[in-house]
């Protein structure tokens, strides 16, 4: 539904206080305005730069006292008519204990006087005071039939915009970009290519979502041929993603928790699977989203999901969730609850979402994990990510001996409840000191031998209870302590 559809609705209503979440003033501006002559109402916007302004009248207030500009609310009312009072970045000033009751009395006096009170801001944040008067609602991001419009406006000539599948590709990276930002984005490719390319949008939108801190955009060019092992669940998110009906909401996958010893290829396998299917992959940050004021860390995470929203089809992976979620058991004694509103969202996102977003999320503890978060249907799977098996060792090794460009027939080190991670450390150090693989693994000691108690305990928790990467069906555990393993191979290498 379009801004100026819901916000009719709501005036006709009679809500008097509303909150307009907007990064695109000009834009809001523009459809209230187009709203405001369709239907005969009268129109005054304020903003601490120019004061008060009636639209249809000459002049405007100077005023930039805010204070001033809600008590002049009533003055604004005309006889069986409506007026809206659009108050652009009024969150700035509601700290103030006069400003917020005048507001309070304005919305209870405009639905007498018909005057509609509407702030416009980049965020809501509400004091408790005015929670009950306004409804809030956000001025949504453009969709691909208005991208393709702001497209084809900015590219005006013969052969500038492209077709087809190219154009497809060029709103699928446009998805998530405000009005503005999509205009800046198509004019830059058409200064520097003659065209609209997707690659250029890219790059744009990779800088914004930096600059937000919200998301970042990892645009890598690892796929699965530089992943060694893991074939089932590479098949497995492979096959939902490539065979999902995005026509269909209920047929449309919804991720995988990948849970794992450290060093097993979680983090690695969710950035080349973004690549693999020809999706872009978000990294979100759930710790960057917590901020220091009342409501922020709340808005954060909102925000952060719509904009996910707004790019589907797309990946959105968190690494090591069960550290941003750890605190919720403690969180009334901690942190005002914050933990645990900010669990509630992440969690009705998952169950409720209908957009083509991807979540893969990744842990190592999951004892750290509250249990209601990896029930049936928030994922398609939970995986296990157990140590790499002897082939899938062999082709890690293959890998990263070619990558780092070191000699495939030296004699390679005992390998022994080594992790992918391990080995490739191992590569690394003999290329940085020009010394064969077998005396670079002495420097390395494996997280099954510094951790090995962790890694059992989770070994045994995931017996029977996750899938397997490596193969189809259940993971299924020997109770053979790796370090167990590595100290006998070690005492029968000294024989």
């Amino acid at each position: 539904m379009s801004l100026a559809s819901r916000l009719s609705e709501y005036v006709r209503a009679c809500f008097t206080g509303i909150w307009i979440e907007s990064h695109e003033h000009s834009d809001a501006l523009t459809e209230i305005a187009s709203l405001c002559r369709d239907e005969n109402w009268q129109l005054a916007c304020w903003d601490i730069e120019q004061g008060l302004v009636v639209a249809g009248t000459e002049g405007n207030s100077a005023s930039a006292d805010p204070l001033a500009a809600v008590r002049a609310a009533s003055s604004l009312s005309i006889p069986d008519g409506t007026t809206l009072l659009v108050l652009q970045n009024f969150h700035r000033f509601l700290q103030s204990a006069e400003i917020v009751q005048a507001v309070a009395h304005q919305v209870v006096a405009g639905r007498q006087n018909r005057v509609i009170l509407i702030i416009l801001a980049p965020t809501v944040q509400l004091p408790v005071e005015l929670e009950k008067q306004f409804v809030v609602f956000d001025h949504a991001l453009p969709d691909r039939n208005q991208l393709a419009e702001i497209a084809r406006g900015i590219a005006t000539e013969s052969g500038e915009l492209p077709e087809g599948a190219d154009l497809e590709s060029v709103l699928d990276a446009a998805a998530g970009l405000t009005r503005m930002e999509a205009e800046n984005a198509f004019s830059l490719a058409l200064v520097r290519h003659g065209c609209v390319r997707s690659d250029t949008v890219w790059e744009l939108k990779s800088n914004l979502l930096k600059t937000s801190g919200l998301v970042e955009l990892h645009r890598g060019a690892a796929t699965f041929g530089a992943l060694g092992g893991l074939d089932a669940l590479k098949a497995f998110c492979k096959r939902s993603l490539l065979q999902s009906d995005r026509s269909n909401p209920l047929k449309r996958p919804r991720g995988v928790l990948l849970l794992g010893v450290p060093g097993t290829g979680k983090s690695a396998f969710a950035k080349a699977l973004g690549q693999e299917t020809s999706r872009p992959t978000l990294i979100l940050d759930v710790g960057a989203l917590m901020g220091s004021l009342v409501g922020q860390t709340e808005s954060n995470v909102r925000q952060a999901l719509q904009l996910a929203d707004a790019m589907s089809p797309c990946i959105l992976f968190v690494d090591e969730i069960e550290k941003a979620l750890s605190g919720v058991a403690s969180s009334g004694q901690s942190d005002s609850g914050v933990s645990t509103r900010l669990f509630g969202t992440m969690l009705t996102w998952l169950n409720d979402h209908t957009s083509d977003v991807y979540f893969i999320a990744t842990c190592n503890n999951i004892a750290q994990l509250p249990p209601e978060f990896s029930r049936a249907e928030r994922f398609d799977g939970l995986f296990f990510l157990d140590l790499p098996t002897a082939e899938e060792k062999a082709a890690i090794w293959d890998l990263y001996l070619e990558q780092f460009q070191l000699d495939r027939d030296q004699r390679r080190p005992t390998d022994e409840s080594w992790t992918g991670a391990e080995i490739r450390s191992c590569c690394r150090l003999a290329a940085l000191l020009d010394i064969p693989l077998r005396e670079a693994a002495r420097n390395i000691v494996p997280v099954s031998v510094t951790a090995a108690e962790s890694v059992d305990r989770l070994r045994q928790w995931s017996h029977g209870r996750c899938l397997s990467a490596t193969q189809p069906g259940l993971y299924r555990w020997d109770g053979t302590s790796a370090a167990s393993r590595r100290q006998v191979q070690r005492d029968a290498s000294l024989n």
